[in-house]
């Protein structure tokens, strides 16, 4: 941004554009949040979301602020696209980054395409910056030395404090929001339906090493009052939704917040089915409201496994050890829901060994559906911030900051390791955009794995040719991505 504003520029029609890259296939809480409290403090904001729209020159060009959405790696590398794009197109406007990997990457993107960065509970310095900017302020070091939580070049020197403080939730405003139509799908005995996501609480208790929140939340997560998280429920389901995904980092954060929820959504709407996610030890904590859970409509539970291995458990200070997992699945499973485990399959301290084991345990335990294939090729992603750089552990396998990929460069002790992630990534990419049935994909996997292994050069399975047989397969969203 190359100077002020006139005071009153951004509450002109198309002056706030709010821009969404990716979440997870689900309609973005990264535009409906924001949005409803630039309402509330006067702001009509338009919103694009380029998951599943086209860019539109048109309100590029008209806005003077844009806040582009940046809750995950995916989101973050699309949005700097975007902001390039945007930046072109439209040299003076205001652009500003929100969310979890914007303040970690808040150094490169104030170097390059950002005027400011927000991240934590950023709706409301989100609205106090844009009215600070509306009100005239100078440039983008003056608006964020006057809202707490701006973080801009001008102030990145010093301490760089995300926004934590507790906000009054208003009702996400999903007005003009792509349909649901649009967006994942729910698919579970019944076919597919139509499925909207919502927050109960956000930030974590918890302090995983690799997890993108403790260095913005610090161990803090706040809850949205019951009668918001309802209140948006219940447009989503007036909107076609037939299915609810709870898109809290861990819905038993606060386990009565959310057995209250459960029971509300259930009760006003007995056809709606939900997901959530949950950590491991919960799981194990709360066996006796997991069990209500499967009465009250829970069609799967999301939990981050991440590794077989105790060791990497260890490293990744993930709170539960291989021996939880089988008991985390059965108590899942006799509530009559389905486990769709999450995993981090290629970090320094993972073992050839322990790849297999990883395939070996989702064969054993009837997972394969339960998996999507993408998991197979998940790399450790350490960031700038990331809790893992404060470990000696990590320091062996580090080379440099890559800032234009937000993430550290490690290269495995085993180069077997680092061939195996380039061939692994590559099948399930290349099954990804053919349609493959998950099974055949785990096939061609633990082939690539063991010829690895072998010290053979015979290539993986290959790609089948027709499809399956049909069969019920675990309940899922048809959006494999997560993160």
């Amino acid at each position: 941004m190359t100077g002020p504003m006139t005071p009153g520029t951004l509450r002109a029609p198309g002056a706030v554009l709010l821009l969404s890259c990716y979440e997870l296939g689900r309609q973005p809480l990264g535009l409906a949040w924001p949005r409803a409290f630039l309402r509330d403090a006067g702001y009509d904001a338009e919103t694009l979301d380029l998951a599943v729209e086209p860019y539109d020159a048109a309100k590029v060009a008209r806005a003077r602020f844009v806040g582009i959405a940046a809750p995950m790696h995916t989101a973050l590398r699309l949005g700097v696209r975007a902001a390039e794009r945007v930046r072109r197109a439209n040299p003076d406007c205001f652009i500003c980054f929100y969310g979890l990997y914007a303040f970690l990457n808040a150094g490169y993107l104030l170097r390059t395409v950002a005027d400011a960065v927000i991240a934590g509970e950023f709706e409301g310095p989100l609205a106090g910056l844009v009215a600070a900017l509306d009100r005239g302020a100078r440039d983008a070091g003056g608006a964020g030395d006057t809202v707490p939580g701006v973080v801009t070049a001008a102030t990145a020197a010093g301490p760089r404090r995300p926004a934590l403080g507790r906000l009054r939730y208003p009702v996400p405003d999903r007005r003009g929001l792509p349909e649901l139509r649009r967006y994942a799908r729910f698919v579970g005995r019944d076919g597919p339906v139509l499925a909207g996501a919502v927050e109960a609480t956000r930030g974590c208790l918890h302090r995983c090493l690799h997890c993108p929140i403790p260095p913005v939340y610090g161990g803090r997560f706040f809850v949205v009052p019951q009668d918001v998280v309802l209140a948006d429920i219940r447009r989503l389901v007036a909107a076609g939704a037939g299915h609810i995904t709870f898109g809290d980092p861990d819905f038993l954060n606060g386990p009565g917040h959310a057995l209250k929820l459960a029971r509300a959504l259930h009760a006003e709407f007995p056809h709606v089915t939900w997901d959530c996610t949950a950590k491991i030890a919960h799981l194990l904590e709360h066996r006796t409201l997991v069990r209500e859970f499967g009465a009250l409509g829970c069609a799967f539970i999301v939990s981050a496994v991440e590794s077989l291995s105790d060791v990497v458990l260890a490293h990744l200070e993930k709170g539960h050890r291989r021996a939880d997992i089988p008991v985390a699945l059965d108590i899942v499973r006799d509530a009559g829901i389905a486990l769709r485990p999450s995993f981090v399959a290629f970090t320094p301290w993972t073992t050839l060994a322990d790849y297999l084991d990883m395939l070996d345990f989702v064969a054993a335990y009837d997972l394969v559906d339960a998996v999507d294939p993408v998991q197979y090729a998940i790399r450790l992603l350490v960031p700038p911030g990331s809790a893992l750089l404060a470990r000696p552990a990590i320091r062996p396998y580090l080379e440099d900051l890559d800032p234009a990929a937000f993430s550290y460069r490690w290269r495995h002790p085993d180069p077997r390791m680092d061939r195996l992630h380039e061939a692994v990534s590559a099948l399930v990419e290349a099954d990804a955009r053919a349609g493959v049935d998950p099974r055949d994909t785990f096939a061609r996997v633990r082939a690539t794995a063991e010829a690895v292994q072998s010290g053979g050069r015979r290539e993986p399975a290959p790609m089948p040719r027709g499809a399956r047989r049909a069969r019920a397969r675990s309940p899922r969203l048809t959006e494999p991505w997560f993160c």
